[in-house]
């Protein structure tokens, strides 16, 4: 069966912490609300290993934008989504795409362009089929490098973010907890 994005869906909702997130997202009133990544393709890994969906989730990441550049602006976003998610019991990520570049280079010692949309953030994880983002607000995904290698397990460098160690390392901690999962090498 071809991996759709209605079930892709699907099976991110079974997990009930995405499936509650995304009922309440909305209460925030971000702009460019997405929830992306494990939380979605996992779920598909799980499902293919006959796991629970949330099984190996350890974030749920929730990107958006907001030209506000300020630190303050984001942090009150950050303590409203944390009181409205407490009840969940989770680890959740919310972060203004907006201002990663301000960060990421004293984080992880590299440059980051400024990003133009919160898109633009998912379309830079380091593993091409894992850049996945649900829209809070319309239901629909967004998937730049489609569904086939989440649903076939390969994992391939992103030729947008070509760091070449970084991704041996997210993708070599991927296959530890899903083994089938195949490492395509960069050329």
């Amino acid at each position: 069966m071809r991996l759709t994005t209605q079930r892709l869906v699907e099976l991110a909702m079974t997990n009930p912490i995405n499936a509650e997130m995304t009922a309440r997202l909305p209460a925030l009133g971000l702009d460019q609300c997405l929830l992306t990544a494990g939380c979605l393709f996992q779920a598909v890994w799980n499902h293919q290993a006959g796991l629970s969906a949330d099984w190996g989730v350890k974030d749920y990441d929730v990107f958006y934008f907001d030209p506000d550049l300020s630190w303050e602006a984001e942090n009150a976003v950050i303590e409203r989504a944390a009181e409205l998610f407490r009840d969940l019991h989770a680890n959740i990520e919310v972060k203004n795409q907006a201002r990663v570049h301000l960060w990421y280079p004293q984080r992880f010692g590299m440059p980051y362009p400024q990003l133009h949309s919160a898109m633009d953030g998912v379309d830079r994880y380091l593993v091409a089929g894992t850049c996945i983002a649900l829209a809070v607000d319309t239901g629909e995904i967004y998937a730049p490098f489609g569904l086939a290698d989440i649903e076939q397990g390969i994992l391939r460098l992103n030729p947008i973010t070509p760091q070449p160690d970084l991704f041996q390392q997210k993708a070599r901690s991927y296959q530890a907890r899903w083994p089938w999962l195949r490492i395509e090498n960069p050329q």
